[in-house]
This record gives structure tokens, sequence and C-alpha cells, in this order.
């Protein structure tokens, strides 16, 4: 679904149903927010929690976790910024050359991998700059699939577990529906994943079976495989998994297969929820010192516009 001012047309976006036309994919977009400690009848940031209406008042803590890529230490800003301003990475740091960041209004997602480069719309994440700091996750060594998957099994970023990482080692966190056998994986550095959970669980309890989960785990190589994957998001940094999918197409000649479809008793209620929540609420970086965090306001006014065009 295409959410004007909100979405960013990418030619890798996700095809429900297995077409092969390109689509606009939920969760793509900026947030908006205000700057300071807003508390409107959307929600409010106040003093490291975020409080969302809807949730009995519960206040969920902000992790203030910062991280370093290029050599530099760096804090994770507002969704409405953009990611950071645009450098090369000095010589004696890992991808010396390379530029990082961008300062983008918009967050390209996507359904394949390499989803969410400016300019760029063949997969693949091989040599590419980070116009998000954040590295492309890692699906680790290869696993026999032939040689047109060589390109989801590169070394250049290290292994899931690389403590180098922006954001930390790569970690994942499970969502079950509460209607329907879907389970969903997010998967992300650390640091990322769990900013992410707190917005999830305030913004998406009402779909999900309970958990006693408050922090990622370490991420589970071969238990989630990138033929899971629905969802790219940050520059493929960033990926939503369903249990049970298997999107054979991701193995083939890029262009010549369409993707599988998604099981037809798959909660949609909670994939949009999901969507919808990372691509509005996954952190970017300020290039400018000090902490900032997402206003949780526009992820408000987006859910409620996506249940009104549902």
């Amino acid at each position: 679904m295409f959410i004007p001012l909100l979405s960013a047309s990418s030619d890798l976006s996700r095809r429900k149903g297995g077409g092969s036309g390109h689509s606009s994919s939920k969760g793509g977009g900026k947030g908006g927010g205000s700057k300071g400690s807003p508390s409107t009848e959307s929600g409010s940031i106040d003093k490291g929690t975020l409080s969302i209406p809807g949730n009995s008042g519960r206040r969920i803590p902000i992790q203030r976790t910062p991280i370093s890529s290029g050599g530099s230490a760096l804090s994770l800003t507002r969704y409405d910024i953009g990611g950071g301003k645009t450098k090369a990475i000095p010589s004696g740091q890992l991808f010396a050359g390379r530029k990082e960041g961008a300062r983008m209004p918009l967050r390209t997602s996507g359904g394949a991998y390499g989803s969410g480069y400016p300019g760029i719309y063949t997969r693949g994440v091989d040599d590419r700059d980070f116009p998000f700091y954040f590295w492309p996750v890692a699906w680790g060594p290869g696993l026999g699939y032939g040689p047109s998957a060589g390109y989801m099994h590169t070394d250049e970023y290290g292994q899931p577990d690389n403590i180098t990482r922006p954001g930390g080692a790569m970690s994942s966190a499970t969502f079950e529906s509460n209607s329907t056998g879907s389970t969903f994986h997010l998967v992300a550095d650390n640091a990322t994943a769990t900013q992410l959970m707190g917005y999830i669980a305030a913004n998406c309890s009402t779909f999900m079976a309970p958990s006693n989960n408050t922090l990622p785990m370490p991420f589970p190589v071969g238990a989630v495989g990138p033929e899971q994957v629905v969802q790219y998001f940050r520059a493929s940094s960033v990926a939503l998994s369903l249990d049970g999918y298997n999107n054979s197409a991701v193995f083939q000649p890029e262009n010549s297969t369409a993707d599988t479809a998604l099981p037809s008793d798959l909660d949609v209620a909670l994939l949009d929820c999901l969507n919808t929540t990372i691509g509005l609420g996954v952190p970017l970086i300020d290039g400018a010192s000090g902490l900032s965090f997402p206003s949780p306001s526009m992820v408000a006014l987006v859910l409620l516009l996506l249940h009104t065009l549902l």
C-alpha cells in the first residue's frame, strides 16, 4: 500500500501474492513528530520513556545505546531527520573510502536483499556505501542453494555474531499471532532490535500472543533464512521474516522468478502492524552530538490510517 508523504517507491519492494509488478511497501516512510518532549493524544516521550494511548498508561523505557561506525561515536536520532551527514570513512577504519550517511527525507524498504539503497535497483549488497550507517544483515555462509544465491552469503560484513557491526551483533525477536499460527522474526543489530521491541509491544500487542521476552536474543543462524523474509528496511539492515514462508525466488537469477505468494492463513493485521511500526520506528543516526528519539505520534497516526484504508 502506498501512503502519500510516508511511503517511498522502490523497484525491489515486496510483491504480495507473487505478482511480478513493482509496488511500494508499507513502513518505508518517514515519521513526523516534533522536537522536545511532546505530549499529545497520540502519545508522548518523557524522561527516556515512550507512551502510546491504549496501553493503560504503561510507559516503555527507551534504550539509550550509543553505536560506532567508521571510527566515530554516533547516536540514535528522530526518524524525521534522515541518515546523518554524508562523509567518507577515514583510512585505517573498516570500509575506508566508502561513504556513510545520507540526510534522506525518506527510507525505502522492499522485499529483496539490497532494497533501500538510494539510486540502486539491483539486489545484493557487495561494495555498497552505508546511507544509514548500519551494515546490511548477514545471513552467514552459503547453504548450498546454488550460484544464484551467492549474493546473500557474502562475508564482506562478517558473520552475524560480528560485534564490530554498528549497533552490535545481529539479534532476533519473535512475535507470534494470537489468532493464527503466524510467527514473525525481527532481525537486526542488537541496538536496533532492542529499541523496536518496545515500539512493537506498545503498538501491536492487540494482535500478539503474550511473551516473556523483553530483550532480543542472539541471531539463530540457520533457524531464520533469507527465503523467509517478507520485508527489508533501512537499506537491508533490518529484516522481518515469517516462519514457514519459503520464497524460492531469492535463490534464482534476478528477475527470473516471481515471489512466492504469502500463505493464505497469514495474520495480515499483525503483519501490517509490524511493517508499519518497524518502518516508522527504525532508528536512524544523528550526525550531531546528543541523543534523541522518535515521537510515537506519527506511528499512531499511520496505524489509524491503515486501519481506515484496509
